[in-house]
């Protein structure tokens, strides 16, 4: 039903996109004088982190965060990301990122590679082809070059892995709305970006730069909208959920042993925009597979986590200083580690960004943390402890 679903939805909006790009081209004729290729844009990021000052356990860790805390970590390049992206088309819009800091390697892997269809002529109904975000959660689908923390929440984050996966991805937003998702982002106040205020999409489900390993594609749906109240003051409230089939990797020798699991998530995003003081919640309930630390077997469990932050904007003169706190807890397994790792995350963190100007901002966060991540590998391991977290971001 999924697949022909699928196949329904791709061939219907394929089919008016080339119908109506046809007559658009036959009537604009001689008057598009734009090469395709003169209408290509290219931005980035880059940002360079350090995480062991003030250590107080180099035994606690997160390789889903930073992969560079803990012990043997040093100057880390957590991000290098170059996007290329513009219209090729009135109807066709595309943007490429690869990053070049992937898994603090310093090799190139693409994030995203996708273009969207505008179903009409004022761009409100879009299909996005390719590996993009999955629109799960706010903090999931908010630019890293804008998240105010360095890390996203485990509560949501631990959905999809890299944010990110491939398939088809439909969003429908009204041009008023469109531009208030633009502003939020261009104006300096954390937006999310536009992904519609209705989004609904069908995709493989085993995240990123991973090859499908089941026949059941994955199921999402996004509800979200920006309210300006006649201060100005803009309020933004998400519902969502996804469904499907999820093949974990085990460390076994048994073959009948349970791979593949059926998970769900649904959850709830709250966002006061920093103008000046914010903010930030979003909380998430589910099941998914969990490594069980008494039976040594990866069982299906209930999961939740979420977390609450706090913002406050401030310019001064040329400078911009955002101090925030954030907590976020989680209790469920991590599907995409081995043997859907245990997790059980209680932190708080503290910090303030400065941006002295738009190519150049430092974050400072002093982290609180009580992590627990079990699996058959390691069987008792809890590590408590705190540090003080640094990244240097450039914008270009």
């Amino acid at each position: 039903m999924k697949k022909l679903l699928l196949i329904v939805l791709f061939g219907t909006i394929c089919g008016q996109v080339l119908g109506q790009n046809a007559e658009q081209n036959s009537a604009l004729g001689s008057s598009v004088k734009t090469p395709w290729f003169e209408s290509i844009q290219y931005r980035g990021y880059a940002q360079l982190r350090y995480n062991r000052l003030f250590e107080t356990n180099p035994d606690l860790s997160c390789d889903q965060c930073d992969r560079s805390w803990g012990e043997n970590g040093g100057f880390f390049f957590r991000r290098i990301r170059m996007i290329f992206y513009g219209d090729i088309h009135p109807r066709v819009y595309f943007y490429i990122q690869p990053d070049f800091a992937s898994g603090g390697n310093n090799f190139a892997q693409i994030r995203d590679a996708y273009f969207d269809l505008a179903i009409d002529a004022k761009k409100r109904f879009r299909v996005r082809i390719g590996q993009s975000k999955v629109p799960f959660g706010f903090e999931n689908l908010q630019s890293s070059q804008n998240r105010i923390p360095l890390d996203r929440n485990d509560g949501l984050n631990s959905a999809v892995a890299n944010e990110r996966d491939i398939g088809l991805m439909f969003y429908y937003a009204p041009e008023k709305i469109r531009r208030r998702f633009s502003q939020l982002v261009s104006s300096g106040l954390k937006g999310s970006g536009d992904y519609g205020v209705f989004g609904l999409g069908i995709y493989n489900g085993q995240t990123a730069n991973q090859p499908e390993r089941n026949s059941t594609p994955h199921i999402v749906m996004r509800a979200t909208y920006p309210f300006e109240l006649p201060s100005g003051q803009i309020i933004e409230g998400s519902l969502q959920g996804y469904t499907g089939e999820f093949v974990i990797n085990r460390n076994t020798t048994d073959p009948l042993a349970q791979t593949e699991f059926r998970e769900y998530r649904y959850g709830a995003s709250f966002v006061l925009y920093p103008q000046p003081f914010g903010i930030q919640a979003e909380y998430n309930f589910g099941r998914g597979p969990e490594f069980d630390t008494e039976t040594l077997n990866v069982e299906d469990k209930p999961l939740q986590g979420g977390y609450i932050m706090t913002s406050y904007y401030i310019k001064k003169g040329g400078d911009t200083f955002i101090p925030f706190a954030r907590w976020h807890y989680y209790a469920g397994g991590k599907k995409h580690e081995l043997d859907a790792t245990k997790h059980r995350v209680n932190e708080q963190e503290i910090g303030v960004e400065w941006q002295p100007h738009k190519n150049f901002e430092l974050v400072a966060m002093y982290t609180f943390s009580d992590r627990t991540f079990e699996n058959s590998l390691n069987l008792d391991n809890r590590q408590k402890g705190s540090l003080l977290r640094l990244q240097a971001q450039v914008n270009f």
